[in-house]
């Protein structure tokens, strides 16, 4: 059973999951579980490793359109020489979007793995579940960097990897579009399998149109279009927040953002194309 199927088999069970975050009373809580062998290419350092892990709990928090208030990690190694360094990363990323890394737990691993816990506050939290045909569908900032990141970690340009791969949670856009949003989630499977998982809450369709806001590192080094969709669409773990709101409302909640806001597509009634055609249902998946 993949990950898929086990959270198919699982949605019965637990009837609050479905979004990026748990919500409870007037809070959200999120959890998540990063590993070396799927999630931290050689190359990446322990800084950059907390940065990352932290930050993908963060994410989701920045999905609800919550404030986030503090964060937890439990480290396992099989050596704990580069903690102090995890923390460090931990809780610069914190810092940056004014949550408290407030500790967590250590224990002895073979595989250095990571299970970051975040807690957000809101009262009205955005769900994925709320997007109408008509809404506008937009993305936060560019797309790709974790891609082009990967590709830098193979070729052994690991400072320039290591920089594209600290991404700054949407945290502030989240708060910003909650009051505009009718349905968002943060792109960590890839911008596909993100529309395809909202569309599916939202019992709707999404029609996307090119240009995509690829990054300028995905252009740089991608050499053809089939490569850069590939980085930009199907690759995964950018943490963007992907959101749709009401058409007349997106340049006034663009202004509202301090990172760049892209339209690329509309809700619809059935359907996830791209360009016109089918766009594949298919993304980042742990354990592959």
């Amino acid at each position: 059973m993949d990950e898929r199927a086990a959270l198919q088999a699982l949605a019965g069970q637990v009837s609050t999951a479905g979004d990026d975050a748990a919500v409870v009373g007037g809070h959200v809580l999120t959890t998540d579980m990063l590993h070396e062998r799927t999630d931290f290419p050689a190359g990446t350092t322990r800084h950059t490793a907390g940065w990352r892990a932290v930050g993908a709990s963060l994410s989701d928090v920045a999905a609800m359109g919550a404030e986030p208030v503090a964060v937890v990690a439990a480290y396992g190694a099989p050596s704990f020489d580069g903690v102090e360094s995890f923390v460090e990363g931990a809780t610069a990323v914190c810092e940056r979007v004014g949550a408290a890394y407030v500790g967590g737990d250590l224990d002895s691993h073979q595989e250095f793995t990571v299970a970051t816990t975040a807690l957000g506050r809101t009262d009205d939290p955005v769900r994925r579940s709320g997007a109408r045909p008509g809404d506008a569908v937009c993305v936060t900032g560019t797309l790709g960097r974790s891609g082009v990141a990967c590709r830098l970690f193979e070729t052994g340009d690991t400072e320039r990897a290591n920089e594209l791969f600290r991404f700054e949670p949407r945290v502030a856009a989240g708060r910003a579009l909650a009051p505009f949003a009718t349905a968002m989630m943060d792109s960590s499977d890839g911008v596909a399998r993100s529309l395809h998982q909202l569309a599916a809450a939202s019992g709707c369709g999404v029609a996307v149109e090119s240009p995509l806001p690829f990054d300028d590192a995905v252009t740089d080094l991608a050499n053809d279009r089939r490569e850069r969709r590939e980085l930009g669409l199907f690759f995964g773990e950018d943490f963007e927040l992907v959101c749709t709101l009401p058409a007349d409302r997106v340049t006034e909640a663009d202004a509202a953002t301090a990172v760049p806001l892209s339209t690329v597509g509309t809700v619809t009634e059935t359907g996830v194309t791209l360009d016109g055609d089918p766009l594949p249902d298919r993304g980042y998946t742990h354990g592959s």
